[in-house]
């Protein structure tokens, strides 16, 4: 049975979208009642976004899959200042030009999920730069400083947390929280935004700006937090022994986007399919149910519908292409190479070198791979602490030219 009046919020709560809402009945009615514009705020840190976003990315896929308009928000201004929420340490500020640069990159990506346009639920994205730029200080100041109260923004978790570890947090992120809150105003008075989501770790900065539009303009807003998505086994979504899961595909490879989806836990196919597929949920309760050896096939559909989204479907069904070829070669190819399996999936490239017999000692190890002999399939390692990942396909391990073995997930 539906818990929501509005389809927005039966959509977001069937797919495991929500943390937290500031007020479910007041923004449950108001979706019955108007296309309502909603944002979510990027900050440009990196000429990509990576798997980290998803969530955010797919919560205004949903919006303007409900009937509702996406509001793309680019922290052109924000990110010259960068957000402390959650963060060990400040982060490093970056030159106008790199921010404008990373912006640029980082738009593209959006345009495969939303239909933009002048259309009443079209995606539009703007950028904070646009207002925060022109602001004069001592104006900002005397029209809005006195609607933020220091005790208040203290008793944040995102503050707080810092403080507790005797971590220092600087004058000019504390400003941060302002500046966003600075920013839903804006986009009320601008776009008639109504609406702003993130992750759970933005709760205390969706609030502020909650309560400078209801004390400045006296407009309703509201917020949704999506829950901090992990792995079924503790780690932070997106995290991987060789770096971040990018986005763009100048930054990682189709084939290598589509694996990360094909190497999902079991324990996560089905939320991560409700999540970052578009996929029916009866076609999902069939997969997820399935067990043993049927589960790969699910997550082969998993990582197809979530490649398609990102990057076209003829990548995703070539990525899954070159899986299945790549995968049937190593399994040929298993019959006459030792082959290693590794508890765990991961293993130090010096210590698979000795297991493999490839390598007679640790010490021969490091000094094949600082001669440049050791390859993982194919690509050369150059590092001793290198981590390898195993997941369903198997990696050859290579010790020049002639001598090969196999590492397999055991």
């Amino acid at each position: 049975m539906a818990r929501y009046k509005s389809d927005l919020l039966n959509l977001l709560d069937e797919r495991g979208y929500i943390h937290q809402i500031t007020d479910a009945s007041g923004l449950d009615a108001l979706a019955t009642q108007q296309i309502v514009p909603g944002y979510i705020g990027f900050d440009p840190t990196a000429p990509s976004l990576h798997v980290g976003s998803m969530v955010q990315i797919m919560l205004l896929r949903r919006l303007q899959q409900a009937g509702h308009k996406p509001i793309v928000l680019m922290g052109g201004g924000t990110g010259k200042v960068g957000d402390p929420s959650f963060k060990d340490e400040a982060r490093k500020l970056m030159a106008v030009e790199t921010i404008n640069s990373n912006i640029a990159s980082i738009k593209t990506v959006f345009e495969r999920f939303l239909t933009f346009g002048d259309g009443p639920t079209d995606a539009i994205m703007l950028d904070n730069a646009e207002w925060l730029d022109a602001l004069q200080y001592l104006p900002f100041l005397r029209d809005y400083g006195q609607h933020f109260s220091v005790n208040r923004m203290l008793s944040f978790d995102s503050v707080k947390l810092r403080l507790e570890r005797e971590q220092s947090l600087s004058f000019l992120e504390f400003n941060y929280m302002i500046l966003q809150a600075y920013d839903f105003l804006e986009l009320s008075r601008r776009a008639g935004c109504r609406l702003q989501m993130g992750g759970s770790d933005q709760w205390g900065n969706i609030v502020n700006g909650i309560e400078l539009s209801r004390r400045v303009d006296g407009t309703e807003v509201y917020g949704v937090t999506t829950p901090l998505i992990t792995t079924a086994d503790g780690g932070k979504m997106g995290k991987t022994m060789s770096g971040a899961v990018w986005l763009n595909e100048d930054q990682l490879s189709h084939f290598d986007y589509w694996q990360f989806w094909r190497n999902t836990d079991d324990r996560d196919v089905g939320r991560f399919m409700r999540l970052f597929t578009d996929l029916p949920l009866d076609e999902i309760a069939r997969l997820e149910a399935l067990e043993g050896a049927e589960i790969n096939e699910a997550k082969k559909v998993l990582a197809t519908e979530a490649t398609a989204l990102c990057r076209g479907r003829a990548a995703a069904e070539a990525a899954a292409e070159t899986a299945r070829l790549t995968f049937e070669q190593s399994a040929a190819a298993a019959a006459d190479l030792p082959t290693l399996a590794v508890e765990g999936g991961t293993i130090g490239i010096v210590d698979a070198l000795v297991r493999t017999g490839l390598a007679a000692s640790k010490s021969e190890a490091r000094r094949k791979i600082a001669e440049g002999a050791v390859r993982l399939d194919d690509q050369p390692v150059h590092e001793p602490t290198h981590e390898v990942a195993i997941g369903a396909t198997p990696v050859k391990l290579s010790l020049g030219r002639k001598r090969h073995a196999l590492l397999q997930r055991g």
